[in-house]
């Protein structure tokens, strides 16, 4: 009897273990098609730019950047790689040649997150020149460094199971450095940063745009309290901080990340 209820719990768990393959298998399907997607839209984007003669949405576009399309003599764009722009629009008017950077995001529902950014902690330390005690908080956060006491991980720490002393550390952080660290996560530096954010909007065939100066949207999601979810996460106004996770428990998965809800911006008129 004992041997086969020990070979029905080996079954479940085996059973158990094939059901979060699957299920990891299946985001992380969702989450390529979603990429691939977001790639397809950029492509689009870009194109209608290059047909901007004839197409009405470039036409709208160049009008909100502030062009006079009397006055436009050539429109180019490109896609550059792995920078805040995801188009770069070159536009030659009557009194020279000007490049805006647009960061676009592609959205199909209204409740649904994207990412803005996400890195290893390491590089944030760098580029917002974090202390010892946040980057400590954050690397119990991320699960670089292993859990001080038991909560409702094995592998790191929720920002609401840390110390107070080390809540606050976090809290204090951003709301001292706001502007920097928005305006990275946002627009960045260098030749394809983005000084447009676009979201287009695709629940069916028909898609919408919204398209906002940097500065505008960095305010809209940026204002706000910072403070602790729920879930013991962080929030930056209407920016959620967390852990990566996922990638099927790889190193990938200890990154941190910013995310937005897109759709938002439809409102902000």
């Amino acid at each position: 009897m004992l041997l086969r209820f020990r070979s029905f719990l080996l079954l479940v768990i085996i059973a158990l273990g094939f059901s979060s393959v699957i299920a990891q298998g299946t985001a992380a399907a969702l989450g390529s098609e979603t990429a691939k997607n977001g790639f397809k839209n950029e492509d689009e984007i870009r194109d209608k730019f290059i047909a901007w003669k004839s197409d009405v949405d470039a036409r709208a576009w160049l009008v909100t950047m502030g062009y006079k399309l009397d006055d436009v003599r050539s429109v180019s764009a490109v896609k550059p790689s792995g920078q805040k722009s995801d188009v770069d629009v070159t536009v030659e008017t009557k009194t020279g040649r000007h490049t805006d950077g647009i960061s676009i995001k592609l959205v199909s529902s209204p409740h649904g997150f994207n990412q803005i950014d996400k890195r290893w902690l390491a590089h944030y330390v760098k580029m917002w020149s974090i202390p010892p005690d946040v980057d400590a908080a954050l690397k119990l956060f991320c699960g670089e460094t292993p859990p001080t006491k038991t909560g409702r991980s094995t592998d790191r720490m929720f920002l609401d199971e840390l110390t107070a002393e080390q809540q606050k550390a976090v809290i204090d952080f951003f709301n001292t450095h706001r502007e920097k660290v928005l305006h990275d996560l946002f627009r960045g530096d260098g030749p394809h940063a983005a000084s447009w954010f676009m979201v287009a909007w695709k629940p069916g065939d028909k898609t919408s745009w919204v398209l906002k100066r940097d500065e505008d949207v960095e305010h809209f999601f940026g204002d706000g309290k910072i403070e602790l979810t729920s879930g013991g996460n962080l929030k930056i106004g209407k920016i959620t901080v967390q852990r990566k996770g996922g990638d099927a428990g790889r190193d990938t998965a200890k990154m941190l990340q910013f995310k937005i809800n897109p759709a938002l911006l439809f409102n902000q008129r």
